[in-house]
């Protein structure tokens, strides 16, 4: 009795192999072997054979698991049934399942109409950061490819019916031969419908379908921000052949606000500040997506400093976090003074002037550094 080969010596893998790495190895022997293109050679006729018995098996999870176990044994009666290449249940099915991936074939089984899903469609709404950060019902209007309402999705004119496709025999797809590769494919003539329209619809043309558009209603939830995208199901483009529409998708984009900037789920504002408040302390009003709120701004306030103001931002549509609000001061310098204006002005500064960095200890520090800058450039240069 003939010793039977071991599967995974056949395919040239080993046992912990994974099912894409036995995939990868039945392709590469089976390109190799197979009698098409090696006619005279008897050899690679039977070891074609044998790599197609261990890859029915290695390819099945429950075949592969008893032959683990108990070996040949386990798989008595697997092999190919129909004892050859094109046998019943043999490479044909196998060829589809293993190669139809690379050539855009599909299971040998298949026939009638190819239905086909509606594509995805993509709308950019602009919204107010008010409606972004409390949410809205936004009303937009979106063109689609919809079901033809006058042949109602047929393709056909009015009084006349498709007949069957005479290129695929009303299957939907065509066999063709290349070399020893059978590649099946969707029929050029019909598009997979299986039905050919000799009399096509004057709205459509035998598309069944007609580009309209549609107005909808779309929730929009509290806390969106630029670039996120609202999916609405089965509202894009119709499918083909009674196929699922797709979906719409719709993106947010922000206009820009007069007085905030918003960064996730913080908001950034600046505020204008008069000299003598940032200087002597005091109150000031600012805006929040609230309403009106009053910030205590301290004595001798900077300019550019930055108050935060915490929960005061977005609450985030995700996880509920909320952010803060962020006021940066900016000291507005007076203009138009009058006469007496300027005066008092001039003998403030000048009292100023004589305090030195008790009451400029930035200026002072600054000038410094400037010293420091130019001192050694006047010492290389001699001076």
């Amino acid at each position: 009795m003939t010793t039977r080969r071991d599967y995974y010596e056949i395919l040239g893998v080993v046992r912990g192999a994974d099912d894409t790495d036995i995939k990868k190895a039945y392709r590469r022997m089976a390109m190799k072997h197979h009698p098409d293109r090696n006619p005279d050679d008897k050899n690679a006729e039977a070891v074609f054979k044998e790599c197609q018995e261990a890859y029915e098996v290695l390819s099945d999870p429950q075949k592969r698991s008893a032959y683990d176990q108990f070996g040949h044994a386990g798989v008595q009666g697997g092999g190919v049934p129909g004892g050859g290449p094109f046998g019943a249940g043999g490479f044909a099915d196998i060829f589809d399942n293993v190669f139809g991936d690379i050539f855009g074939g599909g299971g040998g089984g298949r026939r009638g109409s190819q239905v086909y899903r509606g594509a995805d469609v993509r709308f950019t709404l602009d919204l107010s950061l008010e409606d972004a950060v409390f949410g809205t019902e936004a009303r937009v209007r979106v063109p689609t490819m919809a079901t033809c309402d006058l042949c109602k999705g047929s393709g056909a004119r009015a009084g006349s019916v498709p007949v069957t496709c005479p290129t695929c025999g009303g299957h939907g797809q065509v066999r063709l031969q290349q070399g020893f590769f059978s590649i099946q494919q969707t029929c050029p003539n019909c598009r997979g419908s299986g039905r050919a329209i000799s009399q096509p619809c004057v709205e459509c043309r035998g598309e069944g379908r007609a580009r309209r558009a549609k107005t909808l209603s779309v929730t929009i939830p509290a806390g969106v921000d630029e670039g996120d995208q609202i999916r609405v199901s089965g509202q894009g483009d119709a499918g083909e052949n009674g196929g699922p529409p797709g979906d719409l998708y719709v993106q947010v984009k922000l206009k820009p606000h007069p007085l905030f900037r918003r960064e996730q789920d913080d908001l950034y504002c600046k505020v204008p500040v008069r000299f003598g408040t940032v200087v002597l302390g005091g109150e000031i009003e600012i805006p929040s997506l609230d309403g009106r709120m009053t910030l205590k701004i301290p004595p001798e306030t900077q300019t550019d400093k930055v108050f935060r103001v915490r929960g005061k931002g977005v609450k985030n549509v995700r996880t509920s976090h909320v952010g803060d609000l962020f006021c940066q001061i900016t000291v507005e310098t007076p203009v138009k003074l009058t006469r007496a204006q300027r005066e008092l002005l001039e003998a403030f500064d000048a009292s100023v002037r004589e305090g030195g960095e008790r009451h400029n200890p930035v200026e002072h520090s600054w000038l410094d550094k400037l010293r420091g800058f130019f001192e050694p450039k006047a010492r290389s240069s001699g001076e």
